[in-house]
């Protein structure tokens, strides 16, 4: 069982059983959103070719794009020297990674040289996301 397997125990899993998640898609290198896994939901990634990953909300695995329609399918799994945090190379389907209807979750950028320093949005909506889940 995959589950099992001896590469699932390099990892450095937190006190939770869990380990962060970075999703960077294939050729424009942008970091689309972070979220967490547990040992079943990589071990389900790696069945499925797409990401699945671990809802601290809702306390089950989510497998991205399960409501939307926005998989995301994974070319590439790398794990970080300190073996703590996974790096996922994906190409988002659907364009739409996060669920504002956005491309990317990090849409926030520090502006510091405004007048009064705030946080900007840097990327429009793609589609509303009333219009993306299935209710």
């Amino acid at each position: 069982m995959i589950a099992r397997a001896k590469w699932l125990n390099r990892i450095k899993w937190d006190e939770h059983g869990l380990i962060p998640v970075i999703a960077q898609e294939v050729g424009t290198n942008d970091v689309l959103m972070f979220a967490w896994m547990n040992r079943d939901a990589l071990a389900r990634t790696v069945e499925l070719g797409q990401a699945v990953y671990w809802s601290r909300s809702r306390k089950k695995l989510w497998h991205k794009g399960e409501e939307s329609g926005h998989f995301q399918q994974v070319h590439e799994i790398r794990l970080d020297c300190d073996e703590d945090v996974l790096l996922l190379k994906v190409t988002q389907v659907g364009d739409i990674a996060c669920h504002t209807g956005r491309h990317s979750c990090f849409f926030h950028k520090f502006n510091q040289d405004a007048e009064q320093p705030d946080w900007i949005e840097t990327e429009s909506v793609l589609k509303d996301p009333e219009h993306i889940y299935n209710k």
